[in-house]
């Protein structure tokens, strides 16, 4: 095996020895467990989730910042990044060189109300009525949703019941410096990425603080273990089990010309090597032509019974580019198979639930504990539908405090500044029914930072913003809740300047956090 590789070495591949993250075209399958190396399409992180779509930064002025990069000198620097790139024509995946700090009263914060995010999810799932009323008119003008929300009548008009449940979510934040306070950007319910990344990466930090730290000042065990990959693992294998059927494999969906398949790699590899669970790779379209389903529910693809369906694709329009992808989630739908997620899960996930879930009253049609509403309230950014006449004409006099946000997932989709000024006035002119496609919500505004980013073997000091996304696992079956817990965490930096923060954009960057 390749040996040697220190904390920022170069292969073709995205590698990673010890707890370091590398980016390649190869297509060598190692055994993680016994060569720790992870091979990863050069292409990576194109387009993933959306990075940071607001904002200025992230540590309040109230804490002192962890280090002083201003005072690094490039020898320093070079040892914290193990040196040049060898020029063997191979690159690491984007990552911040050092951990970026973050309160830990904020942290605890997130982590704490995880379990009753995944929880609110669940039962508004449930509401099939609340859905398709909430999203209605986005109906009318989002063809998109529209299509997800015929095959979920579909499934309404059947009575067909998902007793068996699985969420692999995200709940992405940033801290608002004018508020001081912790705000959601969003929940993630379908393909949320990184789980396996975000986990080398802070083990990366970690072994280069554990290496230099004493020169820094300071401390690696303020790095928090990062147990996303194991934990996402763990919660597919309870609901294989669950699913009751030892000769059934987890089916994971994925794009035609995927770019992120090695962070989905780790999952898939700790399945087999932990659980002894088979995972197959199939695209929607491969579905709809192998796949069929039995008089008893049971999903066969490829000629294996499906337990498990493990949606890392179908998240956009562009996954769907014929009737074949369509047919093929209508066919998962249909099944018995364990659907992460389920269709309903899904739509629960979209911009216009999440507007309408922070109108007064509303999460109390879901939750009973006041405790918990009450938390969740807390995090919730300003959200509104453009009926509000009154805040449509605030965010056309006050563009920059608004972001404008479409139905859309994976990123490159919101509209800031001047911009939502003219889309509004464009909407006014065109009538009400284009308004449904969108909602208003609060800018967040955090404060900068110097961060040095690494990328295709040079460092950049750069002034940043970063978000924080926490995963969080849920698998209930009927009544029983088997798994509901904080599973992890993503932390993704990007240059303060920029607007949307795709990492492979050359913008953001794979980060941890420092707690202070």
């Amino acid at each position: 095996m390749i040996s040697g590789c220190s904390s920022l070495s170069y292969f073709s591949s995205t590698c990673v020895t010890g707890a370091s993250v590398f980016t390649c075209s190869s297509t060598l399958k190692l055994n993680p467990r016994r060569s720790r190396l992870l091979f990863q399409n050069p292409r990576i992180l194109r387009n993933q989730e959306p990075l940071l779509r607001s904002g200025r930064s992230l540590v309040m002025d109230s804490h002192k910042p962890m280090f002083d990069v201003d005072k690094f000198d490039d020898e320093f620097v070079q040892k914290l990044k193990s040196g040049n790139l060898p020029g063997v024509g191979m690159m690491h995946a984007p990552i911040s060189l050092l951990p970026t700090a973050f309160p830990e009263i904020y942290w605890n914060q997130a982590c704490d109300v995880t379990p009753i995010f995944s929880e609110l999810i669940d039962r508004v799932s449930l509401d099939g009525k609340f859905l398709q009323d909430s999203l209605s008119r986005t109906k009318k003008a989002d063809i998109f949703t529209s299509r997800l929300l015929d095959i979920h009548s579909n499934m309404l008009e059947r009575n067909k019941k998902e007793d068996i449940r699985l969420g692999l979510h995200r709940f992405d934040y940033m801290l608002d410096e004018e508020t001081n306070s912790l705000l959601q950007i969003e929940m993630n319910t379908i393909a949320c990425s990184f789980p396996g990344h975000s986990r080398l990466v802070s083990e990366l930090h970690q072994t280069l603080l554990r290496s230099y730290g004493d020169q820094i000042g300071i401390d690696s065990e303020r790095v928090p273990k990062n147990t996303s990959t194991g934990q996402f693992a763990d919660a597919m294998a309870k609901a294989w089990l669950e699913y009751n059927n030892p000769r059934a494999v987890v089916m994971v969906i994925v794009q035609a010309e995927e770019r992120n398949m090695y962070d989905q790699h780790w999952l898939s590899s700790m399945l087999k090597e932990k659980h002894n669970i088979v995972a197959i790779r199939k695209t929607l379209a491969e579905v709809e032509k192998e796949g069929s389903v039995q008089e008893d529910g049971t999903l066969i693809v490829g000629g294996k019974a499906v337990a498990v369906v493990y949606f890392r694709s179908g998240y956009t329009p562009n996954d769907h580019p014929s009737e074949s992808e369509w047919n093929a989630r209508m066919l998962i739908e249909e099944s018995s198979a364990v659907k992460c997620p389920t269709i309903a899960y899904h739509l629960t996930g979209t911009k216009k639930i999440q507007q309408e879930l922070a109108k007064p009253g509303v999460l109390e049609r879901f939750l009973d504990n006041k405790e918990d509403i009450a938390k969740l309230r807390k995090c919730f950014a300003g959200l509104w539908s453009l009926d509000d006449q009154e805040i449509v004409k605030q965010a056309i006099e006050k563009p920059g405090l608004f972001v404008m946000k479409p139905q859309r997932e994976g990123g490159g989709n919101n509209i800031y500044g001047d911009d939502v000024r003219d889309n509004l006035l464009r909407l006014q002119k065109e009538g009400v029914d284009g308004n449904s496609a969108y909602i208003l919500m609060q800018r967040i505004f955090p404060k900068v930072s110097n961060t040095f980013m690494v990328r295709e073997g040079a460092y950049h000091k750069s002034q940043a913003i970063s978000e924080l996304g926490v995963y969080g696992a849920y698998l209930r079956n009927k009544d029983k809740v088997i798994v509901n817990e904080q599973s992890g965490y993503l932390m993704r930096t990007k240059i303060s300047s920029s607007d949307e923060g795709g990492v492979a954009a050359g913008f953001g960057v794979l980060d941890s956090i420092y707690l202070n």
